[in-house]
């Protein structure tokens, strides 16, 4: 399979939802199509069928600091490159669209992937609203 990330790929309200699924997160179907709006950029994956088997994108105010947010690749089609791929991509495209820093927060067991996508792991807090 060739692996093609698209930035801000269309994409339909119900795909991410769909993925998130497929991974094991919550669906959070009313966040799109808000996401797409209110997001810096987004880029995406898919199969030989269309469908859309990996997804992320990174927020921000526009200014020098981004957010890389909900690198996502759904299990079939994970452990062959694909996530490193994205957010490579993403990196890229933050780096044509003058950003800066760019921050990701991630779950214990991710670390190496993250190193493998180019991050330096640092320490960090993050707080629940809910």
């Amino acid at each position: 399979m060739e692996i093609d990330v698209v930035i801000n790929m269309p994409i339909e309200n119900h795909e991410v939802p769909d993925l998130r699924e497929k991974i094991g997160w919550g669906r959070r179907d009313s966040d799109y199509p808000a996401l797409f709006e209110r997001c810096n950029f987004w880029a995406g994956v898919r199969n030989e069928e269309g469908q859309l088997i990996a997804f992320g994108y990174i927020c921000g105010m526009g200014l020098e600091h981004g957010y890389l947010e909900d690198i996502m690749v759904s299990p079939h089609y994970q452990n062959r490159g694909i996530g490193v791929l994205l957010v490579q991509a993403l990196i890229e495209e933050a780096k044509q669209f003058g950003l800066l820093i760019l921050t990701v927060t991630f779950g214990s067991g991710n670390e190496n992937f993250y190193r493998v996508a180019g991050f330096n792991a640092s320490s960090g807090g993050e707080l629940y609203l809910s």
